[in-house]
């Protein structure tokens, strides 16, 4: 069992990566969204909890089934020790069963954030971002508030890489990760 954390900023292209790492490999995707946009649609706003206790279930039914693995899209705020805690609690249902952990750190521009914000896969997969007036002004936000690019040498894992992906096509950086992991 390997579970692969692809962690980076707003719109940095974590699940278009991981969907094409999940062609290329045998792990299958939950991207960050798949729970999130739900519970937005039942609750009308972001419900944090039920969120949350859509993925533990998951991540605990997923780590005792035959599949190889597991792609999780996340966006890592560094300095909310909360993330930090987060991270390390998904990682510890993962190890503890024995399952292979690996991270991917993307990394991009703000300015080509914003444009990858409003592309067709996107919004076809995120419903909470088609108002793109708003999710644009979300995504600088949160760029304002949090701090989600790592620091260097922050990120002491092992299995662990950061890849700038500005000029990467998606393709390109899910045969990048797995080659350099032998996924």
């Amino acid at each position: 069992m390997k579970l692969v954390f692809l962690i980076g900023d707003a719109a940095v292209g974590k699940m278009t990566v991981g969907q094409e790492l999940m062609k290329i490999t045998d792990l299958r995707l939950f991207h960050n969204h798949i729970s999130i946009e739900p519970v937005i649609e039942i609750f009308g706003y972001f419900h944090g909890k039920s969120i949350n206790r859509i993925r533990e279930v998951v991540f605990e039914e997923f780590v005792t089934s035959d599949n190889y693995g597991l792609i999780f899209t996340y966006m890592w705020a560094f300095d909310q020790k909360s993330d930090w805690d987060y991270v390390e609690h998904v990682t510890n249902i993962f190890r503890k069963n024995g399952a292979d952990v690996y991270y991917i750190e993307l990394v991009a521009p703000q300015e080509i954030r914003l444009k990858r914000n409003v592309t067709e896969n996107r919004l076809m997969n995120k419903a909470s971002k088609r108002d793109t007036e708003i999710s644009n002004q979300r995504l600088i936000n949160a760029d304002k508030d949090y701090r989600c690019v790592s620091n260097e040498g922050e990120i002491q894992f092992d299995n662990y890489i950061k890849i700038d992906n500005t000029n990467l096509s998606p393709e390109l950086v899910a045969k990048m990760i797995k080659e350099h992991f032998d996924l």
